[in-house]
């Protein structure tokens, strides 16, 4: 069925005899984003390089199996709370919540289930900014250790200006920390093509969150100048890499919370395709994917190896609930919880510190 520039067809059934959906976005230029109901995950994304020629630039798998059985979260919604909550607890208004332990003794990304291995319901919606389809789950009092129920809602929209526009919100019944965010793994290249050593980061960011061994936050907040994170100027991915085995860190950019604005720029010299990253969230983390290993078989039986796809993950800080330092993510009841996350795409000259 297509409707408005969207195409809506069943994608699989998942293993327990629920209908999967998925819907097809498609803009003026050719670009389509593909979406499924299971985790509100982004299946597919094809872009323009600088001749016009298509690609799947983000990381995933052809079966809804792999999906449920094998992913590290490739292009889902992550929540309650993504990354870690060390200890998998916290202390919220005198009461102590413990939470589900799927990281050693962390917790990860919300959880076994999370909202990223549930299916949403989803509706296709009118909006002026291109076609788009809204998602929607609640996640019960308790699910996963969380107090409160959460009525989340997320819509993807796709822009004439070639944007995969990502829209958050979230409501409670109860005071319970919220933190959502987008985890796909982009190849600019193409996702079959190797890894990104090549791609050029710029990030908009003067500190980050340094973390421990575990790569839990220390609960500090220091300058990237004169380390190996530093990306205030566009910097080769796989530059300093060897200096640190890969990144996996929280960047407090350089913009107001609350403010949409340009954060980071990824560029692929090869193909031309750039990617900025626009948020309203106070925080991106950068993720090099080097614990992909091989042995996961992606689209068209791909081996995804070490540095196969990279994340951009907008948000707040991973343990937030931990450091009063840290913006905050508490959610009350009366508040809506919203945030905004874009990802656009273009061939302009990613060697160059955009401007505003």
């Amino acid at each position: 069925m297509t409707h408005c520039g969207v195409e809506q067809y069943v994608f699989a059934t998942t293993r327990d005899g629920r209908q999967v959906d998925g819907f097809t976005l498609c803009n003026a230029h050719g670009m389509t984003a593909s979406i499924i109901t299971y985790g509100a995950t982004l299946v597919q994304l094809f872009v323009a390089d600088r001749h016009g020629q298509l690609a799947d630039v983000v990381l995933g798998f052809d079966r809804l199996d792999q999906y449920e059985t094998e992913s590290p979260y490739f292009g889902c919604i992550v929540g309650r709370v993504a990354f870690r909550i060390a200890e998998a607890q916290f202390t919220l208004d005198g009461a102590t919540y413990r939470l589900t332990r799927n990281c050693g003794r962390h917790h990860l990304h919300g959880g076994r289930r999370g909202l990223s291995h549930v299916v949403w319901a989803a509706e296709v919606v009118p909006c002026p900014d291109g076609p788009a389809v809204k998602l929607r789950h609640v996640s019960g009092d308790g699910d996963e250790g969380y107090p409160g129920q959460l009525d989340v809602t997320v819509q993807y929209t796709l822009t004439d200006e070639n944007a995969l526009k990502i829209q958050y919100t979230a409501r409670t019944d109860k005071p319970t920390p919220v933190n959502l965010t987008h985890h796909s793994y982009f190849n600019l290249a193409g996702a079959r093509s190797g890894d990104i050593l090549d791609h050029i980061l710029w990030i908009d960011a003067d500190q980050y969150t340094p973390t421990d061994e575990e790569l839990t936050p220390t609960g500090r907040i220091e300058p990237v100048r004169g380390t190996p994170f530093d990306f205030t100027t566009p910097t080769p991915i796989g530059a300093r890499i060897h200096q640190v085995g890969g990144y996996d860190l929280s960047y407090l950019h350089n913009h107001p919370h609350g403010t949409l604005a340009r954060v980071a720029r990824l560029h692929q010299p090869g193909s031309g395709r750039t990617m900025d990253v626009l948020t309203t969230a106070p925080a991106i983390v950068f993720y090099t994917g080097h614990y992909l290993d091989g042995t996961l078989r992606g689209k068209g039986g791909c081996a995804y190896g070490k540095f196969a796809g990279l994340c951009l993950e907008t948000g707040h800080p991973p343990d937030a609930v931990h450091h009063p330092e840290f913006p905050d993510v508490i959610l009350r009841p009366g508040q809506v919880y919203r945030q905004t996350c874009v990802y656009r795409f273009s061939t302009a000259d990613g060697a160059r510190v955009p401007a505003d």
